[in-house]
């Protein structure tokens, strides 16, 4: 009775035990509906968020992604709210415009489908959006505006350019066109392909990042060249000679677009450290500030009112405007010298009126803006977008009323730096931009490949002067000149300068060429390799070009030992690239007579030099593996025995057998096959140096070190835990019984229970482990094959096949977080002479543990029972008795599978063909620490499906009573 608190306390706590285990598998559960229900959501509004049907639709943006990106661009939003009011009219809604606030087209976005799917129709035409298949998203870099010829709306939406003749003789467009007259059902995309020079991305709202894996910028003093199939990739000389020049370079886009990309601001106020000088003209809203010093000191801020006066103290006002800056001090100083005696004045600015212009023509944004007085037509010009694709860069006109006051060519201050749009804007100018004149395309090898507009030039050399001039990589052999007749034909011009070091006879001849509108010049480059080029490759210290002359031999590039790596082979050879077709040619020679001076071999254009190492010519190796340091593969050097490859191993380790070693030989006989052949050396004499018991190595021999026997068991230790005398750590001999380490540990104590002992073992848990991935791998897999009967509805079916699925993540789940026992089943008892030298005796291994547990006054009862805990031992009761006590098996229980598991590991299973609950296993009395299972019914599926699950159930519950067993 002393003892009973004990009990009771150990029993609580198994109960908690217990208890928390089986609500971690209901929690499991319960986790897995909650995500399974949210995930069948996300899936509802993600098909939700798709309702546009369109097959091979660009991207699907999220809402909070549009919202972003509108928040981002002001102008896109404006765009898309008109959308909004123009679709509701559409569908007889009227919608008051002043109503669409910013945060109630967000709310639509986020509520309705159809807003969104309008949103990202306006996306999409005002930027090319492309989202990462792999990841499914779209990032702000990747928001760009890729047409080169027009920046405000991507091309396949400008009718009006697809009739342009430059854009009909697009290759890319060419080749979209093919592919939609021949019926191929693949989106095509809709941006044309990046050049591979790094060429800016147009677009004002995004500068796209060029990508990390795309190739770097082409050096412009070379041409660029496309690297053609290379049957000899290991041949340098060939690796030059398969580049090929394209024909169709990078598209060049329309010269000085790009300075209205990237704008200063806001231009309606020009910066404060702007200086406006004397001849600045007042006008209405000026504000000045007057300095008066002398016979008075005082600071007067005034504004000029409309009537063009300011105020000034005892002096009336003074009419200052339409004069000068520098007028306007005069004046003031004059007023103010009548009333006051020596006094000085300064006159000083401190706020800039407006004015309102007007920019007409072909700019992207036209109409009346109000700007700084300071502004010229280059701000101007700014404000509206700048030109479109069809406005002129060359002749921008600033008129005054009818007074055209002067042309701006924008050349000037793009090519030279000098702006021509002095004149300041008044209240009234207007800013016209007419159409674009004449254009010529220059291609190929110059500075500044682009579509130029023609003013004054007429002759190719002042074209190529607009491009930067020619590359020194151009040749003057080969400028090709496209043209067309107008309203005719194409035709192709070509001008070939002759080979000359004089530039004023090259400039004469290219200022006789004339231009006209609509040309395309390409300049093309020079060849992409040296004709006067030999390589050296291989085992030599410099690999690489080198300089080719006549007579060059090869003892010119390699004059001794001291230009080659360490163990050259004295097999070399030439290839040879045989003109006129190149093809290639193997000459071979002896590297040694070349070092000697004995075969002198001339060079020609082309040729490689390979030189080879000692191991790269079929090398002869052996093998050695064992108990040495390094074990692996070695070259065989000349005269190589055993012992000197130990020593190159690095000797023995400590475990080796250094008596002697093995030595297993190929030969091959008569040269029809390979016989083995086997050997025993007495490896520790050989390394004495006792050369009668060494033996001399062959190609492919292979040396094996044995290892001393026994040499693994050595330090091989268990542990034992709990109810014994003397627990800890114990080194064991080889073939040690379980009862001789029982007896060293002192026996077991009074409160020990051997028949529950635990012997977990490293081998047992690996196996387990891999049971566990194949049970898991069979039940993923396994065909379910669910049979419902005709009369059942889709509904039924749905839940049916529902339930099995939660059926099975709950066991993989479940098997999955139990901890592996690696459990050993052992039958023991407390009286170690009765099983000792028995089967039961059990061999011991490196790494066991034992863990002998006191004796538990409690039988488990677990599954599909109505209160799952663990009930007090009472002795001679069976199972059936135990199962009333836990409240009875509940409707999911699968009463036919019930399994009981002894405390020592061992299951019992069913038994005959009794009734459940009267007969078979129900009768068996149970033990202190025993577990009954009842295990859940399997739903649905195939007998496959069933026992595999059946048996996941039975390995989850014997691990959780491992885990039980051993924390008592």
């Amino acid at each position: 009775m002393k003892r009973r608190p004990g009990l009771r306390n150990r029993l609580e706590t198994v109960a908690v035990l217990f208890v928390l285990v089986c609500a971690t598998h209901a929690l499991a559960q319960i986790g897995t509906d909650t995500t399974r229900n949210i995930d069948r959501s996300q899936a509802i509004d993600q098909s939700e968020s798709r309702t546009e049907p369109e097959a091979g639709a660009l991207v699907s943006l999220s809402a909070d992604k549009m919202i972003s990106l509108l928040r981002d661009d002001p102008e896109l939003l404006l765009e898309v709210k008109n959308a909004v009011i123009a679709k509701s009219y559409e569908q007889g809604t009227l919608m008051d415009p002043q109503d669409l606030t910013d945060e109630a087209l967000y709310r639509l976005i986020r509520e309705d489908a159809r807003i969104r799917t309008l949103t990202r129709g306006e996306i999409e035409k005002r930027n090319d959006i492309f989202a990462n298949p792999a990841t499914d998203q779209t990032t702000k870099d990747e928001l760009t505006e890729p047409d080169r010829y027009n920046n405000d709306r991507p091309y396949r939406d400008n009718e009006q350019y697809r009739d342009n003749e430059q854009y009909r003789d697009n290759e890319q467009y060419k080749d979209q066109q093919e592919r939609r007259s021949s019926g191929d059902s693949r989106r095509e995309s809709r941006v044309p392909e990046q050049p591979e020079t790094d060429q800016p991305k147009l677009g004002r709202r995004s500068q796209a990042k060029r990508p990390q894996n795309s190739p770097p910028p082409q050096d412009q003093n070379r041409p660029a060249t496309n690297r053609q199939p290379n049957p000899y990739p290991g041949l340098p000389s060939l690796q030059d000679l398969y580049r090929q020049i394209p024909s169709q370079g990078a598209t060049p886009k329309r010269f000085g677009m790009d300075i209205f990309l990237n704008g200063t601001g806001n231009f309606d106020s020009l910066p404060m450290d702007l200086p406006a000088g004397p001849d600045y003209l007042l006008g209405p809203g000026d504000g000045l500030n007057i300095n008066i010093w002398g016979s008075i000191s005082q600071r007067l801020a005034v504004t000029v009112d409309r009537g063009g006066r300011i105020a000034l103290p005892e002096s009336g006002a003074v009419v200052v405007a339409g004069h000068t800056l520098a007028d306007a001090q005069e004046m003031v100083q004059e007023a103010l010298s009548r009333q006051f005696k020596k006094v000085r004045i300064d006159v000083s600015l401190t706020r800039l009126r407006t004015v309102r212009i007007y920019v007409v023509g072909d700019v992207k944004r036209p109409g009346a803006y109000d700007i700084s007085s300071l502004s010229t037509p280059l701000n101007a010009l700014y404000i509206a977008g700048g030109p479109t694709d069809q406005g002129s860069l060359r002749m921008v006109r600033h008129y005054r009323g009818k007074q055209l006051v002067r042309e701006v060519d924008l050349y000037d201050l793009m090519l030279r730096g000098i702006r021509s749009d002095v004149e300041r804007m008044e209240p009234g100018d207007t800013i016209l931009v007419p159409p674009v004149g004449a254009q010529v395309t220059v291609a190929g090898m110059v500075r500044r490949p682009a579509i130029y507009e023609l003013r004054n030039e007429k002759e190719l050399s002042a074209v190529l002067e607009l491009a930067g001039g020619m590359l020194v990589s151009a040749t003057l052999r080969q400028i090709n000149v496209e043209r067309i007749e107008v309203h005719q034909k194409r035709i192709m011009l070509s001008l070939s300068l002759p080979p000359s070091d004089d530039a004023d006879a090259i400039n004469k001849q290219l200022g006789s060429f004339a231009i006209q509108d609509g040309d395309r010049v390409t300049i093309s480059p020079i060849l992409p390799y040296s004709d006067k080029t030999v390589y050296l490759q291989g085992h030599v210290f410099r690999p690489g070009k080198y300089p080719y002359r006549e007579g060059i031999q090869i003892s010119e590039l390699i004059r001794s030992y001291q230009d080659l790596l360490p163990e050259p082979a004295q097999h070399a050879e030439i290839v040879r690239l045989a003109p006129p077709d190149y093809r290639p040619t193997v000459i071979e020679f002896n590297l040694g007579d070349i070092l000697d001076g004995d075969d002198p071999i001339e060079l020609q254009p082309f040729d490689t030099i390979r030189i080879f190492g000692r191991y790269e010519v079929d090398p002869p190796k052996v093998s050695i593996y064992g108990e040495v340091l390094r074990p692996g593969k070695y070259p065989l050097t000349h005269g190589m025995t055993a012992a000197g490859l130990v020593r190159m191993a690095g000797g023995f380790k400590r475990s080796a057998f250094t008596h002697e070693a093995d030595i297993t030989s190929y030969v091959v006989q008569n040269g029809q096959k390979v016989v083995a052949k086997h050997e025993t050396v007495e490896i520790a004499k050989a390394l004495t140096g006792d050369a009668a018991a060494d033996i001399a190595l062959k190609p492919n021999d292979v040396l094996t070190v044995h290892e001393l026997a026994g040499w693994s068991d050595i330090g091989a230790s268990i542990t034992i835990k709990g109810e014994v005398q003397y627990p800890g750590t114990y080194g064991i001999e080889e073939g040690e019984k379980l009862s001789t380490l029982l007896k060293r540990a002192g026996g077991f104590r009074s409160t020990a229970y051997p028949e529950g002992a635990v012997l977990e073992r490293v081998q047992v848990r690996e196996l387990e482990e891999r049971s566990r991935t194949e049970l898991i791998r069979r039940i993923e897999t396994a065909g379910r094959g669910a049979k419902f009967s005709p009369s059942s509805s889709g509904s039924d079916q749905a839940a049916m096949i529902q339930a099995m699925a939660q059926q099975e993540e709950h066991v993989v789940t479940a098997l999955r977080n139990q901890p592996l026992a690696g459990r050993l089943v052992i039958n023991i008892s407390g009286d170690i002479e009765r099983w000792q030298n028995t089967l039961n005796d059990i061999e011991l291994r490196k790494g066991d543990v034992l863990v002998v547990p006191k004796k538990p006054s409690f039988v488990l009862v677990a599954g599909q029972v109505f209160n799952p805990s663990a009930l007090t031992y009472s002795a001679g009761k069976n199972a059936s008795w135990y199962l009333r006590q836990a409240g009875g098996p509940t409707d999911l229980a699968n009463k036919k599978e019930l399994y009981i598991i002894r405390a020592n590991g061992s299951v019992i299973g069913r038994a005959g063909s009794g009734s459940w609950w009267t007969g078979g296993i129900l009768n068996t009395t149970m033990r202190p620490g025993d577990s009954i299972v009842v295990p859940e019914r399997i739903v649905g599926g195939s007998n496959v499906w069933k026992n595999v699950l059946s048996t996941a159930q039975i390995t989850s519950n014997l691990a959780i009573a491992a885990k039980v067993a051993t924390s008592f």
